[in-house]
Formats: structure tokens, C-alpha cells, sequence
């Protein structure tokens, strides 16, 4: 098997990896032809990720305008340790407030602004949320490839 086989996670793994990551990092492409990176919070289902954005930011514009991304999820700080997901995506821009609404409540739930529930402990957040959904998008990334590593599966043979 080649070192690349060697190291190839399989799809339980890539999954259980997105689960477990706090950022990733979005790649789009400006109108000039240079990379845009950005990090985001993310939402996963699967190896299907959505994220929000304000509607006339750079990523979105970019979106817009050619609906493909890359997003990196990585970590490991020794040769030996490092692991990532690579996925070549197609990218929906969701704009109906519904769906707006209901990735910003994942992301807040997720990232400690709900209770595990999905309560909101004060109304006024719940209020703050919805206004700051309506100058937002849905982002949905549906890969359509992907490439992942864990060089822990090398066992310190490199």
C-alpha cells in the first residue's frame, strides 16, 4: 500500500474529524483569481458543512459568483500528529430567513450561546439573533471531493 493509502482516513473517520473541529478554514476565489481564506465557525451534518455569512461580504460575493470552495480542517503540531480533511465543495447560498435562522441557532447552540436544548436562557438573545440573521446567508458545502490525512496511522515510520 503507498503511503498515501497508508494514511487516508475512511468516512467514519473524516466524519467523526469534522464533529471534532471548532474552525475551518474556507478558500474561495475573488473576481481577480487570487485565494480568499477565511476561518469560520461551521455547523457539520455529515460531511456536509454550513456556516453564515453577511450577504455582501467577500466570501459570499465570491459564491456568488462561482459556487465552488475548498475548506480545510486540520490539526497536529509534530510531523507525526498531523491530520486533516480537504473537501472540494459545491456551495448552495441559502437565503430564506427559515434558513438563515436555523444555521445561526445551530452555530449559537454549538458554540455556547444556546443551552444544550436549544433554549435560549434570555428572549432578548433569541431577538438579537433573528436581526442580525436578517443581513446574513446560509452557506451550504456539499463536497465533491476529499482528500484527508492522519499520519498517526504511520506509527512514527516516515
Amino acid at each position: 500500500m503507498s503511503r498515501r493509502g497508508q494514511i487516508t482516513m475512511s468516512d467514519e473517520e473524516i466524519v467523526e474529524f469534522i464533529d471534532q473541529r471548532r474552525i475551518v478554514v474556507l478558500a474561495t476565489v475573488k473576481s481577480d483569481g487570487r485565494p480568499h481564506l477565511v476561518p469560520m465557525w461551521f455547523v457539520p451534518d455529515g460531511p456536509v458543512i454550513e456556516v453564515w455569512s453577511y450577504g455582501r461580504s467577500q466570501k459570499t460575493l465570491n459564491l456568488r459568483r462561482d459556487p465552488r470552495a475548498t475548506l480545510l480542517l486540520e490539526t497536529g503540531a509534530e510531523y507525526g500528529e498531523l491530520r486533516g480533511v480537504s473537501l472540494e465543495c459545491d456551495v448552495q447560498v441559502l437565503e430564506s430567513p427559515a434558513d438563515v435562522e436555523r444555521i445561526g441557532l445551530s452555530l449559537a447552540q454549538r458554540y455556547g450561546s444556546l443551552s444544550p436544548n436549544g433554549l435560549v436562557s434570555d428572549e432578548q438573545a433569541r431577538a438579537g439573533l433573528r436581526a442580525r440573521a436578517a443581513k446574513r446567508v446560509g452557506l451550504r458545502f456539499t463536497p465533491t471531493r476529499t482528500i484527508s490525512w492522519d499520519h498517526r496511522k504511520l506509527g512514527g515510520a516516515y
